[in-house]
């Protein structure tokens, strides 16, 4: 692929680099998008009547049950050639932040050591009333699992709707992209509030933002560099033309 040299340059010259991937980088790896995964015996649901707190508290298991399914779809799905890129600019930047509204745990998967998770991670549990995440819990039979401390209702550790973003993780992502040279946007729609104002933060303190997606967004006019595309076949060869610019420069 060809990129504009000043792309490749500002991004071989950046001390810290922000990025924020969404549903398209996982959808590439087979990871159905939210609305995607409505199939099979799922069809007749809607994803906002079974990813809130109410939902779960109307029918947990209803809701367990179809967050079990969905891991089941993560866990036999592989981190593809955009996580595997973004993994090895983590290792080669003074400074690199990934944000990921995706709650899949394929970037740690392909080696990411710190990634900042908005919406939380689908292979995580919590206990509903403590909040608290529970790693192990005594096999009672009971759909959902009950909490060890409490005895109340486990659930995964995902951001439903009407919960806010975890504050600790959204005051790191807007710390990430306050203080970049360089901010990517990969993946996302950019229309998913709060996160979706992050691109726009970094261009409001001057960052260079590069968007990387295969439509057109709200970002892509107010962008530097838009590149359009698959995110597994723009980041590597993107990568691959930094380290060639960072090698001879």
């Amino acid at each position: 692929m060809n990129f504009p040299p000043e792309l490749v340059q500002q991004l071989a010259r950046a001390k810290s680099v922000a990025v924020l991937t969404g549903a398209g980088v996982s959808a590439e790896s087979g990871v159905p998008t939210f609305r995607d995964a409505q199939t099979g015996l799922w069809a007749k649901y809607r994803p906002e009547d079974l990813a809130t707190p109410r939902a779960f508290l109307r029918n947990p298991r209803l809701v367990w049950e179809w967050y079990a399914w969905r891991r089941e779809l993560v866990a036999g799905v592989k981190p593809n050639a955009a996580h595997l890129a973004l993994a090895e600019m983590e290792a080669a930047f003074a400074q690199f932040h990934l944000v990921t509204q995706n709650v899949d745990g394929l970037h740690q998967r392909a080696g990411c050591r710190t990634v900042i998770e908005l919406h939380g991670n689908i292979m995580r549990t919590k206990c509903f009333s403590e909040g608290t995440v529970v790693t192990q819990w005594p096999e009672t039979g009971d759909v959902p699992p009950l909490c060890p401390r409490c005895g109340g209702h486990l659930r995964p550790d995902v951001v439903w709707f009407e919960e806010p973003l975890p504050a600790a993780e959204m005051e790191q992502a807007i710390k990430a992209t306050t203080s970049c040279d360089v901010f990517l946007s990969v993946g996302t729609s950019t229309v998913v509030y709060p996160a979706a104002s992050l691109p726009f933060e970094a261009l409001r303190k001057g960052a260079t933002v590069v968007e990387i997606n295969p439509q057109a967004t709200p970002l892509t006019k107010q962008a530097h560099f838009v590149v359009p595309g698959a995110a597994g076949v723009v980041l590597p060869a993107l990568w691959a033309a930094v380290k060639t610019a960072r090698s001879t420069g």
